[in-house]
């Protein structure tokens, strides 16, 4: 009975967690290390958003990350101090309008900026070594080049960045990843989710060329 209850009250908590998350964005997670950011820094700052995004606490104390961190408070004030020596991390002053009464918060939009301007670098660098293994003279045919044209802008860097992963991580090879865009285009979804997950299906269904990628789409949409 014992035994069944607390396999209760463990879904019961495995439930809470779920309901209860804490968004954090991917390139954070990509960039931290580049940035110059220790593993027990990071942690610090994520327990920073969680206690404001699940708690409404803007200011936790060095005690209280400490009890999270599993470190002591003179631990998580060093912590706290380099962070804010380093311009990842800030402490604002807010006056309420109503009671006058003054309020600090955490402001860590320097480390955010860092993390952007890392990956907005390498998405760049990125791009700009694609383009000269191709060739060291760009042509209009350059992959990056022809997603702008498609989609009628310039590409952020974070859409630079997965058209780099397409190519370096995944290896999908490059007429593929046209071949994706014009399925794109063809089904009026033109965005980089629905590219990815043609690709994610072609990859799992053994494609590896636009002679296989076409013979499989004409499959697809026969069967439907």
């Amino acid at each position: 009975m014992k035994q069944e209850m607390w396999k209760s009250y463990s879904r019961g908590m495995a439930a809470a967690m779920n309901s209860g998350s804490v968004v954090i964005p991917a390139g954070l997670l990509r960039a931290y290390k580049a940035i110059g950011l220790s593993d027990a820094e990071f942690l610090l700052l994520l327990q920073l958003l969680m206690f404001r995004q699940l708690e409404q606490i803007d200011f936790p104390t060095p005690e209280q990350l400490a009890d999270r961190l599993g470190v002591t408070p003179k631990t998580a004030h060093q912590l706290l101090g380099r962070l804010i020596k380093e311009g990842l991390l800030t402490i604002d002053e807010e006056v309420d309008p109503l009671t006058g009464i003054r309020s600090e918060c955490y402001n860590w939009d320097g480390w955010m900026l860092r993390s952007a301007e890392w990956l907005s670098d390498t998405a760049r660098e990125s791009m700009q070594n694609h383009r000269e293994e191709r060739d060291p003279e760009p042509k209009a045919s350059d992959l990056f080049t022809v997603f702008e044209q498609e989609f009628g802008r310039p590409l952020s860097p974070m859409e630079c960045e997965t058209i780099s992963a397409w190519l370096d991580q995944d290896k999908y090879p490059d007429e593929l990843i046209r071949f994706a865009l014009k399925e794109a285009v063809f089904a009026g979804k033109l965005h980089f989710r629905y590219i990815d997950r043609i690709l994610i299906e072609w990859s799992r269904n053994r494609v590896t060329n636009t002679d296989e990628a076409k013979a499989h789409t004409q499959k697809f949409r026969g069967g439907r």
